[in-house]
């Protein structure tokens, strides 16, 4: 039980991280270029940019690269020294698939238009 909730956790840390880095506002969004210094923001958070919001399809996307990603892995690690962290990246993909039957579930089961 312990392996498979650090399995779990592993992969549910990792996906959090990748939704968050998607939601990051692009470079050449920001509007952040050289200037002259007197124009230059003054005060706390007057350089932050909003965050972008991510559709569910989006995140969807996410977390279906991130299981991409581990079974593409998983797959190169073909050495029997390597078996074990295959296993545990196999067991990452398996809880974020999990989690993606119960959005597509609810998708499917839903109106939303095309």
């Amino acid at each position: 039980m312990r392996a498979r909730d650090r399995a779990a956790v592993n992969a549910l840390r990792g996906t959090l991280s990748a939704l968050d880095n998607a939601e990051a506002v692009p470079v050449d969004e920001t509007g952040s270029g050289a200037g002259a210094l007197e124009a230059s923001p003054v005060g706390a958070g007057a350089t932050e940019a909003a965050r972008r919001e991510l559709s569910e399809r989006e995140a969807v996307d996410v977390v279906r690269a991130e299981v991409a990603e581990r079974l593409e892995a998983a797959a190169q690690l073909i050495a029997p020294a390597h078996a074990a962290r295959a296993e545990r990246l196999r067991a990452e993909a398996a809880v974020l698939l999990r989690f993606l039957d119960g959005t597509e579930a609810g998708a499917a089961g839903g109106t939303h238009s095309a």
